[in-house]
């Protein structure tokens, strides 16, 4: 790494959430125009945006650090405060990975992520800790506890040798005086090393408006209210390296030590492994054996009950697919789809036909992951699966919305709870929302701020920037209207953002070991499983495997649709309706498509079957008025 006399070792992207406004796409590039080779990102208590920040640098030239800041105990008293994580190696990426999992998902007495001093000797020395002015030993030391704060110190240096340093920062905040000039005499009476950052929330000095917009949005508080904490000043940009060491002239060391800290944090993602995950199998058989035995035996009994001549087209078809999932090493993940699809069908959860490109695949269809011949159909299996365009396999799987927890559970069960995930999604700052949520903080009238909102056109993908082209009157007020120029020029900063977590609507991640050898896991009040903390594109991106559990809500009308039916031929001793055994081309239900009348009359299907089957029923035929 080339001397540049200073590396960025504290800094929040938007993927804290609650305060830095740092966008990942933009921090390599200003950190290498900013003349540093290097930069960390130690977003407050998460690695969401891990792999994103690892490409965004690369992409940049420049080295990538990962860290988080954490509330932490040093001296195993009550007291505690933050602390920076910086991983050293893969391992401490792994170990870290590993401390949030346990972080979020075992029980707390509040809401703080707490690592308490036995989690951080476990750390040992595959990270590096930074501890500053809202560290425990910085809050010691305001207090005036300056023996128990070198106490603290030397803690620190004994649980992290050689990667223990203190954080010294010169924001303009109105302690930092006091507790620079404590925390030097502590680090000479301690010989811990000095380390110079500059708490970077935003990239630019124009910035710090709409950051304090940010972290009132997660308040819920207005700018100009008196009463909320002024935590963070507009001297949090990204200085470059020139500014830092104009600011650290008598502190050159501090400067120095932030380059070694960066030298010595290494850490490097796997973008070419797939990780897929392991079926259970006995001693003797192989993944691969198991699918074409599979396979055969489900194809054979297709071929048998319909009485199909050309049975060589299927036998080719399957022999050449096998051949390909085999040779790409996708044969487990037919076996795990299969398996928890017979496990649903078993169980009474019904699941859908199949649809997308899966349907191509002959073997999927004999395997009974799908209930359409691709070959009657004319459908390729080359759009599924292409060895000339290598891609993760990818079924949708849609399960009646009743049982599709009763699948998942399944799943968590048979492969280990703690190889199984659901996915983050990240709810973002969309442009009407945006306009609405930046309004308000900005103490404009809630009637003023959604005049402004409605003016933004309600289409996918719609931004501030395309609004402004297409709305006349918003462009008009935009360049008239001073109050909006700033409301929108605001809104623009934030836009796009993350929010705040949830997870995805059906993806679930099955990993061959635990998860958190991969991700850290996420968890909060309310949620029935702990998802993981990249979200769908950086699992893929890292190898992880993703499995489509889709809650069809056509599915349950149709359940209740056919019980309803069998409930009524079993009091009249009739044969009872299989579903599956419906001509698919029936010219009635055709013709009642040519109709139009295919909606129910007040919004669902299910409320034209509940008037079928509890109100006035129509003996003999069909039930014309509900049609």
């Amino acid at each position: 790494m080339s001397e540049s006399g200073f590396v960025h070792l504290n800094v929040h992207t938007e993927y804290s959430l609650s305060e830095g406004i740092v966008r990942i796409k933009e921090l390599g590039v200003r950190v290498a125009e900013g003349g540093m080779p290097a930069v960390a990102m130690t977003d407050l208590g998460n690695l969401y945006a891990a792999v994103k920040f690892y490409r965004s640098c690369l992409e940049a030239g420049v080295k990538p650090i990962f860290g988080v800041e954490l509330d932490a105990q040093l001296n195993g008293e009550a007291s505690h405060g933050r602390v920076t994580l910086l991983c050293r190696n893969n391992l401490g990426f792994r170990r870290l990975s590993a401390l949030l999992t346990d972080l979020y998902t075992m029980p707390r007495a509040d809401d703080k992520l707490l690592v308490r001093q036995s989690q951080m000797a476990g750390l040992g020395e595959s990270v590096i800790v930074i501890a500053g002015a809202h560290s425990e030993v910085g809050r010691l030391l305001a207090a005036g506890h300056r023996p128990e704060a070198v106490e603290a110190v030397r803690q620190g240096l004994q649980l992290f040798p050689d990667g223990f340093f203190l954080e010294i920062s010169r924001i303009g905040r109105g302690e930092e005086s006091a507790y620079e000039q404590n925390v030097l005499d502590v680090a000479s009476e301690t010989g811990a090393p000095l380390v110079a950052t500059n708490a970077v929330r935003f990239l630019t000095p124009e910035d710090f408006e709409a950051h304090e917009i940010r972290t009132c949005i997660h308040q819920g508080r207005i700018l100009d209210d008196p009463r909320r904490p002024r935590l963070f000043t507009a001297q949090q940009y990204l200085r470059s390296a020139k500014e830092m060491n104009e600011l650290f002239t008598d502190l050159p060391s501090a400067l120095t030590n932030s380059v070694e800290i960066a030298k010595r944090c290494n850490v490097f993602l796997d973008f070419e492994t797939t990780h897929m995950p392991r079926f259970p199998l006995s001693d003797e058989d192989t993944a691969d054996k198991e699918l074409a035995t599979l396979s055969q035996e489900g194809l054979t009994t297709y071929l048998k009950r319909h009485a199909l001549e050309d049975s060589q087209i299927y036998g080719d078809r399957l022999a050449s697919e096998i051949e390909t999932i085999n040779r790409m090493g996708f044969a487990g993940y037919f076996l795990i789809v299969a398996d928890f699809i017979r496990w649903a069908l078993a169980n009474g959860i019904p699941v859908g036909p199949g649809r997308g490109s899966g349907a191509g695949s002959l073997v999927a269809f004999s395997l009974g992951i799908t209930r359409l011949d691709p070959i009657k159909h004319g459908l390729l299996f080359e759009r599924f699966l292409n060895p000339e365009r290598v891609s993760l396999p990818d079924f949708d799987i849609d399960f009646c919305m009743v049982g599709r927890d009763r699948v998942i559970e399944y799943v968590s069960q048979k492969y280990g709870a703690d190889k199984v995930a659901q996915i983050i999604t990240y709810n973002t700052l969309a442009a009407r929302a945006v306009v609405r949520d930046v309004g308000r903080v900005m103490g404009m009238p809630y009637g003023f701020c959604d005049t402004l909102a409605k003016l933004v056109p309600f289409e996918v993908g719609m931004t501030l920037d395309k609004a402004l082209a297409q709305d006349d009157e918003l462009r008009r007020r935009f360049k008239d209207e001073p109050e909006v120029t700033q409301l929108i020029e605001n809104a623009k900063r934030l836009e796009g953002m993350p929010r705040n977590a949830g997870k995805h609507a059906g993806g679930l991640v099955i990993a061959p070991e635990p998860i958190s050898e991969f991700s850290p896991l996420y968890w909060e009040q309310g949620m029935t499983q702990a998802v993981t903390q990249f979200d769908k594109d950086d699992l893929e991106a890292i190898g992880l495997v993703k499995f489509d559990f889709l809650g069809l809500r056509t599915l349950t009308v149709i359940d209740w649709a056919v019980k309803m039916i069998n409930d009524e031929r079993r009091k009249a001793s009739e044969e009872l309706l299989d579903i599956e055994s419906l001509d698919p081309s029936d010219p009635d239900v055709y013709g009642l498509i040519c109709t139009g009348r295919t909606t129910a009359r007040n919004g669902t299907a299910a409320a034209d079957f509940y008037r079928w089957r509890y109100g006035s029923r129509c003996r003999g035929g069909p039930c014309k008025p509900y049609l």
